[in-house]
């Protein structure tokens, strides 16, 4: 099993992915470019068990349409506090 993470900042984006003993198969700066991130992700789309997004709200919902994820928050009232 592999998984990624996507730290998403407003002009870059660090993409890693490891494996199920914490290995790290990849980790690299990248342009915020869709077909880019997900050229990286490709050859390990089949065993990726998941790809979890840290970024600020804004920056957040382009990059989540083009992976096709699902929206999970840690914090899912956090927005509607008021």
């Amino acid at each position: 099993m592999k998984y990624s993470g996507i730290d998403l900042h407003s002009n870059n984006a660090v993409v890693a992915v490891i494996d199920d003993q914490d290995r790290v198969l990849y980790c690299k700066r990248l342009a915020n470019d869709l077909s880019s991130i997900i050229a990286v992700l490709a050859p390990f789309h089949e065993d990726l068990q998941g790809v979890v997004v840290e970024s600020t709200y804004y920056e957040r919902p382009g990059i989540m349409h083009g992976l096709s994820v699902v929206p999970r928050c840690d914090r899912p009232n956090f927005w509607d506090s008021g």
